[in-house]
This record gives structure tokens, C-alpha cells and sequence, in this order.
């Protein structure tokens, strides 16, 4: 984990009010798994209706000014670049990336539209432009290969960032401990560090019962390991 704790960053009051952008696309798809399209659908609804309940259940309505949801046809590259940019104008943005993810890249709707280099690209170019124009913070990520784009999203000026190194198997019990830390007010690491604690433990019990070997690590969780590093960091208020 590479990131400050410096006070004076994290005690610094915020200028503008909160504004938090959900790209949320789940496409059904279980990594290993060839399901028929109905089931791929159900998942697709149920966990991404699972996803919406848990902001209200543990208050991100109540904790931002601005909740903007990016989900089915505007789980796009588009779409996304235009939500940071107009948040951003008058909002500090924090990011919840709920969707699969490939080495460098976001996967979007249906599992056909990428987010790669043309958007993050186009974002750079906006930033060198105007500095101003993006005023990101916190960006927090259950897709695979997370940490490939950790450091893109360090360059258009996200405070603290995390990821995983391969494909992320747990996304519970990882992201409703992610959120009830980090909206209960924990410091983004504390919340991101307890999340995938809590997703070791419960999935190895599982893994380790089903591979029968007590004293070996499964490589599941290895590639599901959250690194966390970035410019600063923040806790909600803060």
C-alpha cells in the first residue's frame, strides 16, 4: 500500500460538495462459466439491482450531493467521460467502477463496449487542457485487473485509488464492507483493506475446503488482492 496519511491533506475541508458516478454493468458473465442467455440476464438484473439497494441501505444518497448511476445502454466509455466531466464542474467526484474489467481496460454494456485508451485518453486531453475540468478523488473498483488501470486513473488526478493484480473473484462480501466503512466515514484504505479482509476470510474457508489442503493459499485470493495506493488519503468528509 503506497499512499500518505499526511494530516493536513486529509483534515483539509472540502471546496465543493460531493458528487459520486457509478459505472454499473455486470453482463451476467461468471468468469469459467458458460450459462444459457436467461440465466446471464437474471444475474445481470439481480446483482445490479443488489448493487443500487446497498447505496441506499448504507446512505450514499444521504453522504453526496449528487449520485449519478451509469447503468445498461450508458455503461459506456461516452457516457462516462461526459458524467466525470460535467460532475466534475461543480462537484468533487468519487467513483464506483462495479463491472468486469480486462488489462487496461473497463468492460461496459452488454460486454461488447470497452473502456480503454480512447477514454482515458480523450479525459488526459481534457485535463491537460484545463486542469480544472476533471476534480476527481477516490476511485473504488471490483473489476479484474484492477490495478492495470490504477495508475491512468492517478493521472487524471484521483486521490487514492485501488485494484486487483488479476481477475477479482469476490465482489462480496467486498463491496458492501467497502461501503458501509467508507460511508460510515473510515479512511478509503481502512474501508478497502477491511472489504478484502473480509472477502479472505469468508471465501477462504470455502476454497480451502474444496482444495483440501490447509496450508495452501488459494490462488483465487492472490488474484483477488486489493492494492491500494495514490496521492492521499481521504475519508468521506474529508
Amino acid at each position: 500500500m503506497n499512499i500518505s496519511h499526511a494530516g493536513g491533506a486529509t483534515g483539509a475541508l472540502r471546496q465543493k460538495p460531493l458528487a459520486l458516478v457509478v459505472f454499473l454493468e455486470n453482463v451476467g458473465h461468471i468468469t469459467g462459466l458458460h450459462l444459457p442467455q436467461w440465466a446471464m440476464n437474471t444475474i445481470d438484473f439481480v446483482t445490479e439491482e443488489y448493487a443500487k439497494i446497498l447505496l441506499h441501505l448504507y446512505g450514499a444518497y444521504r453522504r453526496y450531493d449528487c449520485v449519478i448511476v451509469l447503468e445498461d445502454a450508458r455503461a459506456t466509455g461516452p457516457h462516462l467521460s461526459n458524467a466525470l466531466l460535467d460532475a466534475s464542474r461543480m462537484h468533487t467526484v468519487d467513483v464506483l467502477l462495479l463491472v468486469h474489467g480486462r488489462d487496461g481496460q473497463l468492460v461496459g454494456y452488454k460486454g461488447s463496449q470497452s473502456v480503454g485508451s480512447e477514454t482515458f485518453d480523450y479525459l488526459r486531453e481534457c485535463r491537460r487542457d484545463d486542469p480544472s475540468s476533471l476534480d476527481l478523488r477516490i476511485i473504488y473498483g471490483l473489476n479484474c485487473y484492477g490495478l492495470s488501470l490504477a495508475p491512468v486513473w492517478l493521472a487524471l488526478g484521483a486521490k487514492a485509488v485501488n485494484g486487483s493484480p488479476g481477475v477479482n473473484w469476490f465482489p462480496e462480501p467486498s463491496l458492501s464492507v467497502f461501503l458501509r466503512g467508507w460511508l460510515n466515514g473510515r479512511l478509503y484504505s481502512e474501508a478497502v483493506a477491511a472489504s478484502n479482509a473480509s472477502a479472505n476470510r469468508w471465501w477462504g474457508k470455502i476454497l480451502k475446503n474444496n482444495r483440501g489442503a490447509a496450508d495452501q493459499r488459494h490462488p483465487w485470493l492472490e488474484s483477488s488482492r486489493q492494492v491500494v495506493f495514490g496521492e492521499r488519503d481521504v475519508r468521506i468528509d474529508r
